[in-house]
């Protein structure tokens, strides 16, 4: 009778220490598990920050070419509206010069050109924009790409009053490879720039806003004094 009072005593011990252990191990370990899909979590979220889903692949000298290809084909857009703070200008790009409009379409739907600036003025000459010295703008370009674009003076086009033409790079190059976010508007016919450099359209509304801007005075860097902002390059039809 003692022994089997012992016996059932000792099993209840047990059964008690036994469940006293699960409640440990469940109060131990549940936090960490909880903790570590906080940690994977948080791991994810920071992913998607630092590096977002790409809808176009990050462009540089050797695929931009044939990137701008491909992209033309499927965005024909050919007009578009620069906005500053003197009015509006629209802009007629031309279809023979392809990979450079599809270079300005593409920039424009990316919204490259918002808040860059005219940022050299040079009277009865240019005045030529999308560029700044903020570091916003430098981290635009960063996020598309480093890439240059060949000259395209086969179709005829001049320097004439009121076109549009892409400036060579600041990189010297012998050919005087394109840089793609800026451009320049002519005030005044120029035809010592034909063959050296790529008229890709022509204004077709706003000539006025290009003359007003081109009036700004100018530092010695023929930088304006006062920042004429880009607000705006959208599409119209």
């Amino acid at each position: 009778m003692r022994i089997t009072l012992y016996f059932f005593l000792f099993l209840f011990l047990l059964n008690c220490e036994d469940n006293q252990s699960k409640k440990k191990n469940i109060e131990t370990t549940k936090p960490e598990v909880q903790k570590e899909e906080i940690v994977k979590q948080k791991d994810t979220i920071k992913d998607a920050i630092l590096e977002p889903k790409r809808e176009f692949p990050l462009l540089t000298d050797k695929n931009a070419m044939e990137f701008f290809l491909e992209y033309e084909k499927h965005n024909k857009e050919n007009k578009v509206r620069i906005t500053t703070g003197f009015g509006e200008i629209d802009i007629l790009l031309f279809n023979e010069t392809k990979f450079h409009r599809a270079n300005f379409i593409f920039l424009t739907k990316q919204k490259y050109f918002d808040g860059t600036q005219f940022y050299r003025i040079v009277k009865n000459f240019i005045i030529q924009g999308g560029s700044s010295d903020e570091m916003e703008i430098a981290n635009r370009r960063r996020n598309i790409g480093k890439y240059l674009l060949p000259k395209d003076t086969k179709h005829g086009f001049t320097h004439d009053r009121g076109v549009i033409s892409m400036p060579s790079s600041e990189i010297e190059n012998p050919h005087k490879l394109a840089s793609p976010y800026q451009f320049f508007i002519v005030q005044r016919t120029s035809n010592h720039l034909d063959g050296d450099y790529t008229v890709f359209g022509r204004v077709i509304k706003g000539m006025d806003v290009v003359d007003e801007i081109a009036e700004q005075e100018t530092d010695n860097a023929e930088w304006p004094l006062h920042n004429v902002y880009i607000k705006k390059v959208e599409i119209i039809d």
